[in-house]
């Protein structure tokens, strides 16, 4: 009676890794199949070996593609691995297209999926995420809701409630467990750095760095705040968002400094010195918020309302003067929210349903 986790992205991959070290604790059987939608070695691998993770048992390799190509390539791999190992149950994780095949494919089977961070929604469906995240909800049997606004949500869409679950979110945990870790690491010495003395920026949404228009929005505001503050910025750029960034002929003058992308533990202690963080990733807003540094998001919505709720974040969208208005506000606020995304023992609550689905003592 096996578990089967498929993941493959960084993101996945820390934000499952709490839930494996609780299966693994709990003694009970499982498997990782990587779909290989990430598939160099500093945004996969190396993640593995940070966060003392069992190897996968499958890397399917599926590389990049459009997205039909790359989730239809996972959906038939994944297809013949589940139909060898015939798993209880497959958990996924987040709105990825890994996400998307893993859902379908168990569903195909009639195995029982279990969605981690169901009934988030940024009500934009122009956004990939947003269909896979939609659907993956709606094929699934377990739906383990972040927080009681996402139970709602998925009320609301007519799930059942006795297949909804408030459990917090695994990116709590995954930062308790993690942090101490990450402060060993000499990352702000190696990069020059001094802690709150920088801003950091991830830019890598397919609508925001496809777009020159909305890019160049993006680095021109940073820009603007790196002078007005005199404050450096640092910015770990995706393979992606680089070649976007050549293609597009996007004129920058200097104050950005472009790195290579880091490992999980360094990237945690990079946001964790940051005086701000302007993002357009989701776990980065969660992130940020849990640990207390401000954050600007480089979007028109977010599927993470909550961290806007409690006051860590504001939308800015891409207009270079919203974001340098929202920096300003962000930068003289205090950090005395509350984080809304549970007490880190999101991982235990999770094993305890999949115990109970199939069939062994929760306790």
């Amino acid at each position: 009676m096996s578990t089967a986790i498929i993941l493959g992205t960084r993101p996945e991959l820390i934000k499952m890794s709490p839930i494996i070290r609780e299966l693994d604790r709990n003694g009970m059987e499982f498997f990782i199949l990587h779909t290989g939608q990430h598939y160099s070695y500093n945004m996969d691998r190396v993640f593995f070996d940070q966060l003392e993770l069992p190897e996968a048992k499958y890397n399917l390799e599926a590389g990049s593609g459009t997205h039909g190509e790359q989730t239809g390539k996972m959906l038939a791999r994944i297809e013949k691995v589940l139909m060898e190992e015939k798993p209880a149950i497959v958990l996924v994780q987040g709105d990825t297209n890994t996400v998307l095949a893993g859902a379908l494919a168990a569903s195909k089977l009639n195995i029982k999926v279990a969605h981690v961070e169901a009934g988030l929604r940024s009500n934009d469906r122009r956004m990939p995420e947003e269909i896979n995240r939609v659907l993956a909800d709606h094929c699934s049997d377990f739906l383990f809701a972040p927080t009681e606004g996402s139970r709602k949500t998925l009320l609301g869409e007519g799930i059942p409630e006795k297949k909804i679950f408030v459990t917090g979110n695994t990116v709590v945990d995954a930062v308790f467990q993690n942090l101490k870790l990450a402060e060993e690491k000499t990352t702000l010495k190696e990069l020059g750095l001094r802690s709150g003395n920088y801003f950091l920026v991830t830019a890598h949404r397919q609508e925001n760095v496809d777009d020159p228009v909305r890019f160049s929005g993006i680095l021109r505001g940073i820009e603007e705040l790196s002078k007005e503050f005199d404050t450096p910025v640092v910015y770990p750029i995706h393979p992606r968002s680089k070649m976007r960034l050549e293609e597009s002929g996007i004129k920058i003058n200097g104050s950005i400094r472009f790195i290579e992308p880091l490992d999980y533990l360094d990237f945690l202690n990079l946001e964790k010195g940051a005086s701000l963080v302007l993002t357009d990733s989701g776990g980065v807003q969660e992130e940020t918020c849990i640990l207390g540094v401000p954050c600007v998001t480089l979007r028109d919505n977010t599927e993470r309302p909550e961290t806007v709720e409690v006051g860590s974040n504001m939308l800015a969208g891409t207009e270079s003067e919203k974001i340098v208005v929202c920096a300003r506000k962000m930068l003289v606020k205090g950090k005395d929210w509350k984080n809304p995304f549970g007490d880190g023992k999101a991982g235990e609550k999770i094993v305890r349903v999949i115990k109970m689905a199939i069939g062994k003592n929760p306790c």
